[in-house]
């Protein structure tokens, strides 16, 4: 009879794989669906430097002023020291800090979330989320505050001024919350009932 108390070999490790917890990379790094998340984050994330980027230094939109593009759409530059959408504006550099290490912990934590699982739409949501961020928490590093540029307006609507990172976290939020009540508790209980 095996003494329980000996110590454990590879073979008796590789035989009782299948019982022990997912590893490490599994729970926390790398999931079925982080190359798309990984690929489209990088995506959005360049989509937001490169039109903050060209807007600032090439185009000098700042020197420009307001710039009508479509009758509902202007260029303008604004400088968000908040959220998203202008919310929680900070004015101190310790505020700043805060945001701008914030804003890299949920995208670090946006991350570990997607490793666990995730269905297509969310997988879409979570790039779209990371990639945001990461494109605001750049110019929070960068410039101390977010680079807002695209301004939509119809007769006295006046919408907030956002970017293309604003842009990608809207729709990534919306995403899951979709997500979330379309995969809610109804449908798994009528999945369990049609099992059992």
């Amino acid at each position: 009879m095996a003494d329980p108390d000996a110590p454990k070999t590879s073979e008796h490790l590789a035989a009782g794989a299948g019982e022990t917890p997912e590893g490490f990379r599994e729970r926390w790094l790398w999931g079925p669906a982080s190359r798309g998340i990984a690929w489209l984050a990088g995506l959005i994330f360049l989509a937001d430097q490169a039109s903050k980027l060209w807007l600032l230094f090439v185009y000098d939109l700042p020197s420009r002023g307001v710039v009508d593009v479509l009758p509902f759409l202007q260029l303008v530059t604004v400088w968000n020291r908040g959220i998203s959408y202008g919310l929680l504006q900070q004015e101190t550099d310790l505020g700043r800090w805060a945001l701008a290490i914030f804003t890299v912990a949920a995208a670090i934590g946006l991350w570990v979330w997607s490793v666990r699982g995730a269905t297509r739409l969310a997988a879409v949501c979570f790039g779209l989320l990371i990639g945001g961020a990461l494109g605001n928490g750049v110019d929070r590093f960068a410039y101390g505050a977010v680079y807002d540029f695209l301004h939509l307006h119809w007769g006295d609507f006046s919408w907030y001024v956002f970017n293309v990172a604003d842009a990608a976290i809207v729709a990534g939020v919306l995403g899951l919350l979709y997500d979330g009540f379309a995969g809610g508790p109804n449908n798994a209980s009528k999945s369990g009932s049609k099992s059992g």
